[in-house]
């Protein structure tokens, strides 16, 4: 089996990239309790002391998540042997915790020799053999089933460990290019400048969207309006090839014709009203439509109820479902 020391070029959420930055907390805490003299500063060497026992998690992270991932492999040793290695160390932390509390501060600093020694010779075994090999041995699917269960037993370090696999980079929808494969059939779909759809999507995309459209070709004549579950004005399939003019009460045919005039000659792209309507307010957009030659192709009217749109105030961020 491969005894190379591990490699750094890892994620940093990675549970190898996790316990090179335990490694360097551990040799840290080594060298604060050699400088502190347990008899005159014995809380700040309790303190630390209880710190560097936090090892703990680490040993039930490879017990409990690296191991038996390692086991399926069919890789035992760890388990037989690192697992028994862990053991001596509680051990050695059990009897040197009961001097330190008992301030036998000649046993101490001999005790402590002796757990760091033992330590660093764990550390060691990681790095030149448990590690390179785990490496080896498990795909990025056994990492991230690793790192899942990690995040019940927790870390030595301060902060959390970023994400793994990294979470990806938040790009904006409209700064979003990638020409992805598509995940879904294309057969009977109509290919729209940007996606596709059935007709029945398109349909139902129609009838779901909160207002009235009606299409009105070049030539005058309504060729299409969406059947929503709630129209704000009445339609029905009898307009569809009616001219326009005969599709508005006659008060109103006189400013729709205009509309129109100035659509076509190119004058205006827009016209709104807004009127109350059975006690709600309605808002009425025309919009030219035009092709890629600014040629005019008709209009389309929109409606939409806005009475609870307009007595909107200040944020809603959060979902008030229940």
């Amino acid at each position: 089996m491969n005894s190379a020391p591990v490699t750094t070029d890892l994620a940093p959420g990675h549970p190898v990239s996790i316990y090179n930055k335990e490694k360097e907390v551990i040799l840290q805490l080594f060298n604060e309790m050699n400088a502190t003299d347990p008899e005159k500063e014995y809380q700040k060497f309790y303190n630390i002391f209880n710190e560097l026992q936090s090892i703990e998690r680490r040993f039930e992270r490879k017990e409990n998540q690296l191991f038996p991932v390692l086991e399926k492999h069919g890789w035992n040793g760890p388990s037989k042997n690192m697992w028994s290695f862990h053991d001596t160390i509680r051990e050695q932390f059990r009897i040197l915790r009961k001097k330190i509390e008992e301030r036998e501060y000649v046993k101490i600093e001999e005790d402590l020799s002796y757990l760091i020694s033992s330590i660093s010779r764990l550390l060691l075994t990681e790095e030149t053999v448990l590690f390179p090999n785990a490496l080896e041995i498990l795909n990025e699917k056994d990492w991230i089933n690793v790192r899942k269960g990690e995040e019940e037993i927790g870390w030595m370090l301060k902060e959390e460990p970023k994400a793994f696999p990294k979470e990806p980079e938040y790009i904006h929808p409209s700064q979003d290019h990638t020409k992805r494969e598509l995940s879904f059939s294309t057969e009977n779909t109509s290919h729209y400048e940007e996606g596709y759809m059935t007709i029945d999507q398109v349909n139902l995309l129609l009838r779901t969207m909160p207002l009235d459209i009606t299409y009105v070709d070049e030539n005058d004549k309504v060729i299409f309006y969406n059947r929503g579950e709630e129209r704000v004005f009445p339609r029905s399939a009898g307009i569809i090839g009616r001219e326009v003019k005969f599709c508005h009460p006659p008060k109103s045919v006189g400013t729709v014709l205009k509309i129109l005039e100035e659509f076509r000659l190119g004058n205006k792209n827009e016209a709104s009203f807004w009127i109350n309507f059975k006690g709600r307010l309605i808002y009425i957009r025309y919009f030219a439509v035009r092709d890629e030659n600014k040629a005019y192709r008709g209009v389309i009217e929109m409606s939409q109820d806005i009475t609870d749109i307009k007595n909107i105030e200040g944020e809603k961020r959060l979902l008030d479902w229940e």
